[in-house]
């Protein structure tokens, strides 16, 4: 969706920076939520304008000059002050326009971190004990740390300033007071000393459906790969750096495996969160589960990530609603009507309506039309997509390429196709993977993805290699592969065109 007259809704996002920077990847991740919100968009025939803006004066600019009355607000972070993206709903709200998402006091009170811990400590809610030290303040402060702490900037988001370098054991005074000192110089920001929980790591997302709180299933971050004494945290690396061995072996398990009494536990503390922070549409709230079974809340995100590869996107799944619903309801909450794609979230696990079959010739055009649905492939590249399916489609079970499709209610929704690797024994190519932006979060790909697997175990495969893009766009794709047990093993820089490195995943089926 581009910049075009009719638009109904206005996708108002963050500019980022650039590459190089030092937090160029969190940066940017705010690339894949617009796509995937467009797509959704898209999926529900609403019309939408996509706007980037920098600083709070682009913010007051364009919603002036924009005829939408409906903001979808994607702004994470603005040039200027940390809290100036916080002012985004104030001012669609002075503009006489409607906005998803948290408010500004909501969403001050959640940058700040102390400020949150101490309402929600009031509110009844149990979080870690800490101390906040300002700019200046750290000769006068007192640092006696007599347990495991961990430091953090105050009013940082996405993780930034948060790595295994920032948990300390106790009484090590003098190395927490160096970690401050090292986070005023590069945040100019109090720095947030906090108990250090180790424990489990859970999150729960929260929607508002109307006037109707939903809790979706617990998730839990698994750091059962971690070696002993690496702290278990969700840092910066495990977030964002996709080479990273933080990132590759974080996996996320949802449900999370938890008893009843807990399940419980957590779901009533994250309505609490939400309640005390007086948030709006969607919400995620991260938690720790100690080792003697306290739960803390940790942090509470008003306009979590809703990138495919998000937490707050994985749970919706799990719930069995589709993002596009998700879409909707964010529409509905705002007062623009929309028909949501799928109808209401099935009451039976998602993907049950899923099932694989071998490409007839029937889907040609079907399946070309998904490829260029996706919006991430270049004309030259679905000519290829083509010429592969003909091949495919011409050779039958006895050629080199196998493909298969998805079908969603018996209508054809994704694409697969894979063959043996030339000059290798027993290695084959995942060539093409694709499925129709708005059935996407029901099964599709993972069902193909299996039947892949399957049949290659069956022709005695002993590795699969994935190829992709290091685009911001394929950041969907990247983290779909991971999901699925798919390591990076190369990256060849500058491969498709300069800036465009070649990604390399493998798995042994």
């Amino acid at each position: 969706m581009t910049e075009t007259s009719g638009a109904l809704i206005l996708i108002l996002h963050n500019a980022p920076r650039g590459s190089g920077g030092e937090h160029a990847e969190s940066d940017a991740g705010v690339l894949a939520e617009v796509a995937h919100v467009r797509a959704a968009l898209a999926a529900l025939d609403v019309p939408g304008r996509v706007v980037p803006v920098r600083t709070l004066r682009d913010v007051g600019r364009r919603l002036r000059a924009a005829p939408e009355q409906c903001v979808v607000n994607l702004v994470e972070s603005l040039e200027g002050a940390a809290g100036d993206a916080c002012l985004v709903p104030a001012a669609c709200s002075a503009l006489g326009k409607a906005w998803t998402g948290g408010g500004t006091r909501c969403q001050f009170l959640a940058l700040d971190k102390w400020q949150s811990k101490c309402a929600l400590r009031a509110a009844g809610v149990s979080v870690p004990d800490g101390i906040v030290v300002a700019p200046g303040r750290l000769a006068a402060c007192r640092l006696d740390v007599p347990r495991p702490v961990i430091v953090k900037p105050l009013s940082a988001d996405a993780s930034e300033g948060i790595e295994a370098a920032s948990v300390f054991p106790a009484h090590a005074a003098d190395a927490v007071r160096e970690r401050v000192r090292r986070i005023h110089e590069q945040f100019r920001q109090p720095a947030l000393v906090e108990d250090y929980v180790d424990g489990r790591e859970l999150n729960v997302s929260v929607i508002a459906d109307g006037g109707t709180l939903k809790v979706l299933p617990v998730a839990e971050i698994d750091f059962s790969a971690f070696p002993r004494g690496k702290p278990r945290i969700v840092d910066y690396r495990a977030k964002w750096v996709e080479d990273s061995f933080e990132y590759t072996h974080t996996p996320r398990r949802i449900p999370a495996r938890l008893d009843g009494t807990t399940v419980r536990r957590a779901r009533a503390a994250a309505v609490a969160a939400w309640l005390c922070l007086e948030c709006r549409d969607y919400a995620r709230i991260d938690m720790r589960l100690s080792r003697g079974g306290e739960l803390f809340v940790m942090e509470v995100n008003p306009n979590p990530d809703v990138s495919p590869d998000a937490g707050f996107p994985a749970a919706l799944q799990a719930a069995g609603l589709p993002f596009a619903d998700f879409v909707a309801m964010l529409l509905g909450n705002a007062g623009v009507p929309v028909r949501r794609a799928c109808g209401a979230a099935p009451a039976e696990p998602p993907g049950k309506a899923v099932s694989v079959r071998r490409t007839c010739a029937a889907d040609r055009g079907v399946l070309l039309d998904i490829v260029e649905a996706t919006g991430v492939f270049r004309p030259g590249e679905i000519d290829v997509a083509a010429e592969v399916l003909d091949d495919a489609l011409a050779a039958g079970e006895g050629g080199h390429y196998q493909s298969y499709t998805a079908l969603l209610d018996g209508k054809a929704a994704g694409w697969m196709c894979f063959g043996p690797t030339p000059c290798t024994l027993g290695t084959f190519d995942l060539y093409w993977l694709a499925v129709h932006p708005a059935c996407r979060g029901r099964g599709l790909g993972a069902a193909l993805i299996e039947r892949a697997e399957i049949a290659i175990r069956a022709r005695s495969g002993r590795l699969i290699v994935v190829e992709t893009s290091s685009r911001p766009e394929y950041a969907p794709a990247r983290g779909f592969y991971k999901r699925h047990g798919y390591t990076q093993t190369a990256r060849m820089a500058d491969f498709y065109e300069r800036g465009d490195d070649k990604l390399v995943f493998v798995k042994a089926p």
